[in-house]
């Protein structure tokens, strides 16, 4: 696998090794200790998602409990951001994105304190991630998709969002908000 570091700090693009022929193709989507070797730390829930063309999900967060994030694509394609929100950070409020897909299967990794979020942009697309801490609803927060403080570049001007997606804050709104992370 080949890691490939990013604009902001623990932000990292893998590409795990494909082999691939006329039958189809093999990959280890993951492995601890090559992870773990990369730099990245241990997980403790997988998630899976599937949307829809033009579906808008985040830029979400969590305050008390932020998690890492290792996302990827089994199915479809979509558009990856993420957004460094830790308070003592040289990146803080800047954004990488990286467009993820089910033909070179690279993944992202987003460490706890970034907000998160991504598009669908093919027909449907199934979406995995791996999580280093638990689900806290209470604990979730999230940042306005499109703010322009932050200028994300989104391949889609018009998403389908959640009632709360299209409500969150602007980053003027989160500068008081104090993220602990690790």
């Amino acid at each position: 696998m080949q890691v490939i570091k990013t604009a902001i700090d623990g932000v990292l693009i893998i590409q795990p090794k494909v082999f691939g022929d006329e039958r189809g193709f093999f990959l280890e989507s993951y492995h601890a200790q090559r992870y773990t070797e990369a730099g990245l730390p241990p997980f403790v829930q997988d998630n899976h998602s599937h949307s829809r063309r033009g579906v808008l999900r985040g830029l979400h967060f969590q305050k008390r409990h932020p998690q890492g994030k290792l996302v990827s694509v089994s199915f479809g394609q979509v558009f990856d951001v993420a957004v460094d929100i830790r308070q003592n950070s040289p990146t803080l409020g800047q954004w990488v994105g990286i467009l993820l897909d089910a033909v070179k299967h690279p993944q992202f990794y987003i460490p706890a304190g970034c907000a998160h979020g991504f598009c669908v942009v093919s027909k449907q697309a199934d979406f995995h991630y791996k999580c280093t801490d638990y689900y806290h609803p209470e604990d979730e927060s999230c940042l306005r998709w499109n703010d322009p403080a932050i200028g994300i570049d989104w391949p889609i001007a018009e998403p389908i969002l959640s009632a709360k997606d299209a409500h969150a804050p602007l980053w003027a709104d989160l500068s008081q908000l104090r993220i602990i992370a690790p």
